[in-house]
């Protein structure tokens, strides 16, 4: 049994790592969270009554909240999820993506290294510190058949995928100069249950369940690799486990789309799941509206995942098609989470139009 920190853990994959460690292991699991906007224990309500799960808010750039952490539970391994991680938000607003996605990782990386060195010699040896990051990282693949490796060069396009790489750079030199054991992930885009709606599937099935228009950025012919957050949930937990010191891993679900093939889909779904529409409305995807296309913003990405499939034996569970469907689902019958989640700073409106 191992004490795992997870920072980030009220948030949207974050919070999925914490359901299957604690259903599906018996680790103790410490969930570290400033609780911003898009984190909400709500997302916890399952496990947060096990013995086995404790919660601390804590901001990741509070170094001596950080530290009494440490000092307090005595972990094994942290996995670093703690982010800023909306695009649009990042166009709009980049400070934030500085301090939490850089400062915020330097700081929990010097609390872990003091920390770590404090630890016996066969502790340090087992101690890990799993930093999870994107794809965005990669930069666009463009019209390029190819596919995102671990070797792939960094050319991020946007202050968010920036600030996310400068956290992979900073977490790679504290393993090579400090000897930190470290791993990190790389993955696509996530979707599933307890998404916040500011992102595009949660976003586009509550709107349309509200007879309001479902926006499209240029013609959507922008291209993601869609990757189940249960199934990435699993392969994280599987890295920080088992993942080779010092090594990356792409985590990807085989799922390329269009972003208009995605909305449309969803529409399709939404007329066989919730037939029943708002007044006026004749077909959900009458909803669809192209808008100004988002500065900068990359064509296509895709991820190679065969080295953790060869390496450690994870490959995703959900095929788009039947993790969409749960997705639909899950938003059809969970509502209330959805009205509770927002606190009124945001009202899914389109962010991310810069200047």
């Amino acid at each position: 049994m191992k004490k795992i920190i997870i920072t980030g853990g009220a948030g949207f994959i974050g919070s999925a790592v914490i359901r299957h460690l604690i259903q599906q292991s018996d680790h103790t699991v410490i969930n570290l969270d400033k609780l911003t906007y898009a984190g909400n224990l709500e997302s916890l309500k399952e496990v947060d009554s096990s013995p086995r799960y404790h919660f601390e808010q804590v901001d990741i750039c509070d170094p001596l909240g950080v530290q009494r952490v440490f000092e307090e539970h005595q972990p094994d391994i942290v996995m670093h999820l703690a982010a800023e991680s909306h695009v649009d938000r990042s166009i709009d607003g980049p400070t934030a993506f500085i301090q939490t996605n850089i400062i915020g990782t330097y700081t929990l990386l010097e609390a872990a290294r003091n920390y770590w060195k404090s630890l016996p010699e066969d502790k340090q040896t087992q101690f890990r510190f799993h930093h999870i990051s994107t794809d965005e990282v990669y930069g666009d693949l463009g019209d390029s058949p190819g596919l995102f490796t671990e070797n792939t060069p960094y050319a991020p396009s946007s202050p968010y995928s920036a600030s996310k790489a400068s956290s992979d750079h900073l977490v790679r030199a504290w393993y090579r100069t400090y000897g930190l054991p470290a791993v990190v992930t790389n993955c696509s885009n996530n979707y599933g249950p307890y998404q916040f709606p500011e992102k595009l599937i949660p976003l586009m099935i509550l709107n349309a369940l509200e007879g309001k228009p479902l926006p499209i950025y240029g013609k959507g012919d922008q291209i993601r690799d869609w990757l189940y957050v249960e199934d990435h949930a699993r392969a994280l937990c599987l890295v920080a486990t088992k993942g080779r010191v010092g090594e990356t891993y792409n985590i990807g679900g085989h799922a390329e789309k269009q972003n208009l093939e995605v909305v449309q889909t969803i529409c399709g779904l939404l007329e066989e799941l919730a037939p029943n529409k708002p007044e006026g409305i004749k077909h959900y995807r009458d909803l669809i509206t192209f808008v100004r296309d988002r500065p900068g913003h990359d064509r296509r990405y895709a991820i190679d995942a065969s080295k953790i499939q060869a390496e450690l034996g994870w490959a995703p569970a959900e095929t788009f098609e039947t993790g969409l469907r749960k997705t639909v689902e899950w938003y059809l019958g969970n509502r209330t989470w959805c009205k509770r989640v927002q606190d009124g700073s945001y009202r899914r409106e389109r962010l991310g139009v810069g200047v």
